[in-house]
């Protein structure tokens, strides 16, 4: 009974998120692309970090936790949560801005850089594109330019506390210039890939660049 519940739950959340990207919801019809405002068009800034996913929170320990790095790269591998913390330790500070509207500042990261795992890995010349896959099944894309940018990072650590469960922990992918549902929670493998392939939100209606400066929110 809970898991039919909770089943229910989910499809009846991904149903109005798509019927959001159906509607435009939220949609301006402004942009920013210069960035001359640090809020984007349609955004609100809020103090708290909202709790969204699609209706899944896995229970992924550090003990438990492996991370594949694999595709168009020279050396394809597997980190565990202790083998991940060994890697070059990277703080940041960013923005992050939501579809569902809400932006929040200056949230501190702590967790290992995209270029330092670019530098292990070693992606082949041929790779294009980055795929993210999480531990709920959620999927979701970027270019390699995208994934490889000097403020993303695997984070591990927010605001000096450990990620918490229901924001993504252990580790989550963070990536600050697009819109978050783009930062995988829960991410358990990540594929350098020479084609793309779009994801969950991006079959469901959602932008495959997603902007916030454009309002990237949904497709045309």
């Amino acid at each position: 009974m809970a898991d039919d519940f909770s089943g229910k739950i989910k499809e009846k959340l991904i149903k109005a998120k798509q019927q959001w990207a159906e509607n435009g919801r939220l949609l301006t019809g402004r942009t920013d692309s210069l960035h001359e405002n640090r809020l984007p068009p349609g955004q609100r800034e809020v103090k708290d970090w909202p709790v969204l996913d699609i209706g899944i929170t896995p229970h992924v320990s550090a003990t438990d936790f492996r991370l594949i790095i694999d595709g168009e790269v020279e050396n394809p591998i597997t980190l565990d949560f202790e083998q991940l913390l060994d890697l070059p330790a990277f703080m940041t500070k960013s923005d992050i801005h939501c579809v569902t509207s809400w932006s929040r500042y200056e949230n501190h990261w702590q967790g290992i850089s995209a270029l330092s795992l670019a530098e292990l890995v070693k992606p082949m010349a041929d790779a294009r594109y980055v795929l993210f896959t999480a531990h709920d099944g959620y999927t979701t894309n970027v270019r390699i330019e995208q994934f490889l940018d000097e403020d993303v990072l695997l984070a591990h650590h927010w605001e000096d506390v450990p990620i918490t469960e229901e924001h993504g922990g252990p580790v989550r992918v963070v990536i600050p210039k697009l819109y978050f549902w783009k930062s995988a929670k829960w991410v358990r493998q990540i594929t350098f890939s020479k084609t793309d392939k779009p994801g969950f939100w991006e079959v469901r209606g959602y932008h495959n660049n997603a902007d916030p400066w454009t309002e990237e929110r949904y497709s045309e």
